[in-house]
């Protein structure tokens, strides 16, 4: 009883052709059928109704087939075509019990069914077992010829033979010897194939291309059972490793793997309903195309859903993760391996094409979290990269030897994390994440350099403002003959020595030469710019420091001590020396002379205020103008010496001139 419960009896197609895809399913469940790949075998029974099929198969394979009872007279007792599990038979063997032919109870239907049912068998099958009554042998209209016409006439709607084994069961052998038997078989089954329509691919194909054939007799069931039995347990031996090398079907040819026979079966079992020839290697490529991408789609969504994955994607969430590579390699791997392993029977170029299909699909899927490593590698590696320079500079480090060497230390840790984050399947390129990271290095350097040499720059400057400004406001008060010497002496030198100090302070950025060159020119022009701006704001304050000069002067004696007033004192010479002094004075403030260049602006200056001539002839208009009211000296005196800006300029100039002649006329 265990053994009928282990061969899972059922019907795969019943009587009206409606193919049971629930029934298969859980047939090929409840077996274990699906594991099995290529190491199974399906053997299938054909023959007239009530010739023993279903009790051969019984005593062959331990199956429980419905048989028909004797006692209740010969009727059809298998309906449709049925399947069971082989018990104790190795490899994996399916027994396929078909509906008997020549049955009364379809009537003209029989022919139709019956064809279709030979064709599914032989498109299945690994052997075919052809139940045949011994007296038929030799028989010119014996009942197995016009299911051998069936057979080979379905056989030929194959585009491709199976190398199908026909294995002939005599049944109720008589005294005949079998050696006489099996010739005349033989000769009967060749000359039927002869005499078959073939297509003209096979118009010369022989037998042996498409069927093996083999032959045994077997006792009667009936008056001989346990002889029958006998038989029928040597037979049974030669169904176990049936598919290996020299076994029943050890030459069979395009075997569906155990995976995808439901999906092969139903559409098989189709296409013979619509009454269309099945091309077996098209059909071999359509199993493979629909089994293997369910397999694809079944890795992936384990893929998806992996503990170990899910675990890895969090982690490079939070920051790089130490052999994210070959962790993930690793994951892909084995998914791919578990579908190479599911996959391996199938057609080669389905599985191929379905395989690379898996392989980019799982590649697009982790791809962000390999994105998201890069981009933490590159971070990290800024972060190194800012923190090294800027303790290399503070250590006193030569700014380009240390951007040198940092931004060789990071783009190195880049390679060796995107290295080790490199998955094996891939093709990934982290070369735009390596180029950006560069360019972000470049970018921080570069700001690094300008904020450090606007910082140098800004501390030369203000050395420079500390060098020139008081001491030149100091020149101007003193008020000596020499000022603009002075001041263009000192400007010099606190200038170059600046220069000089600023130049080996940027050696460690090692600028290139215009670069340089601009920089020193920057500090000269803004020395110059200091000293102009100085001297415009003494002029400025010209009438005030004149005053304060004359005064000075006046009211000192050459020692500095304060006159006493004797009323013997000449007061002309007294108040021509302090004109003389303020005049001075006026004549430095007039014009800046930093390119020491001559002038006549003293002349010019002496003879408005001191000599009494104040007007002058134009060489061009043939006019009379004050110079000290005009905008400009004579055309003689360079422009940049004009004293518009310093005293003479602006809306005021006319005020003024009048003062300064109050003050030199006292007017």
């Amino acid at each position: 009883m265990k053994e009928e419960d282990d061969c899972c009896c059922t019907q795969l197609i019943d009587e009206k052709g409606n193919f049971n895809v629930d029934g298969l399913h859980s047939f090929i469940t409840s077996t274990n059928f699906s594991h099995c790949a290529l190491s199974y075998a399906v053997v299938s029974v054909m023959g007239p109704q009530s010739s023993g099929k279903s009790t051969l198969l019984n005593h062959l394979f331990h199956t429980n087939f419905r048989e028909m009872d004797a006692f209740k007279g010969r009727f059809q007792t298998t309906k449709g075509i049925w399947i069971a599990k082989c018990v104790g038979i190795e490899p994996f063997t399916i027994a396929m019990d078909l509906e008997g032919t020549d049955g009364r109870e379809r009537g003209e239907d029989d022919t139709a069914f019956e064809k279709q049912s030979a064709l599914f068998a032989l498109a299945i099958s690994d052997v075919v077992l052809i139940n045949m009554w011994c007296h038929d042998i030799g028989r010119e209209h014996a009942a197995n010829k016009p299911l051998l016409k069936t057979v080979f006439q379905a056989m030929m709607r194959l585009f491709s033979p199976r190398k199908t084994t026909l294995l002939f069961v005599i049944r109720d052998k008589t005294k005949t010897p079998f050696e006489h038997l099996e010739p005349i078989l033989r000769d009967d089954i060749q000359k039927i194939w002869d005499a078959v329509p073939k297509p003209q691919a096979h118009k010369n194909t022989p037998l042996s291309e498409f069927f093996n054939v083999e032959v045994t007799a077997l006792s009667s069931y009936e008056d001989k059972e346990d002889k029958f039995i006998t038989e029928v347990a040597q037979l049974r031996k030669r169904f176990f490793h049936s598919i290996s090398p020299g076994g029943l079907a050890g030459d069979r040819r395009g075997a569906v793997p155990a995976s995808g026979f439901s999906i092969s079966a139903q559409n098989i079992w189709k296409v013979i309903r619509e009454n269309k020839d099945l091309d077996l290697p098209a059909h071999k490529v359509m199993v493979a195309t629909v089994r293997c991408e369910e397999i694809a789609d079944e890795k992936f969504s384990r893929l998806c859903s992996d503990k170990v994955w899910l675990a890895l994607e969090k982690a490079v969430q939070q920051g790089p993760v130490r052999g994210f590579g070959e962790k993930l390699s690793s994951i892909i791997d084995a998914y791919l391996s578990q579908y190479d392993a599911e996959a391996m029977f199938f057609d080669e170029g389905v599985r191929n094409a379905k395989r690379q299909h898996l392989l980019s699909k799982a590649l697009d899927f982790v791809f962000p979290a390999y994105s998201t490593m890069l981009g933490h590698l590159r971070s990290k590696a800024l972060d190194s990269f800012k923190i090294k320079l800027e303790q290399s500079l503070n250590s006193g480090k030569g700014f380009a030897a240390a951007v040198r060497m940092w931004t060789r230390s990071s783009m190195l840790e880049f390679d060796k994390g995107s290295a080790d984050a490199a998955v094996r399947q891939a093709s990934w390129d982290a070369s735009r994440v390596r180029d950006k990271l560069r360019r972000d290095i470049d970018s921080h350097a570069m700001s690094v350099r300008d904020a450090k040499l606007s910082a140098i720059m800004n501390n030369f400057e203000e050395q420079l403002a500390k060098a020139l400004v008081d001491p030149v406001e100091c020149i101007f008060e003193t008020g000596e003959k020499d000022t603009w010497p002075s001041i263009r002496k000192l400007l010099k030198r606190e200038t170059e020595a600046v220069v000089s100090e600023f130049l080996s302070s940027i050696s460690g950025f090692e600028l290139d030469e215009e670069t340089t060159e601009r920089m020193q020119q920057s500090l000269r022009d803004y020395a110059r710019k200091l000293v102009e701006n100085k001297a415009r704001d003494e002029a400025g304050k010209i009438l005030i420091l004149m005053k304060d000069r004359f005064s000075t002067v006046f009211n000192h004696d050459n020692n500095s001590i304060p006159r006493v007033w004797t009323g013997k004192e000449d007061i002309k010479i007294i108040t021509q020396e302090a004109r003389t002094v303020s005049l001075n004075l006026l004549s430095d403030m007039a014009a800046i002379r930093l390119d020491e260049r001559p002038d006549q602006i003293d002349s010019i200056l002496r003879s408005a205020l001191m000599d009494g001539t104040v007007s002058v002839a134009s060489s061009r208009r043939g006019v009379s103008t004050d110079p000290l009211a005009s905008s400009t000296w004579e055309e003689k005196i360079h422009f940049s010496l004009q004293c518009n800006a310093s005293l003479c300029g602006g809306s005021s100039r006319k005020r003024q001139s009048i003062q300064l002649l109050k003050l030199f006329r006292l007017r």
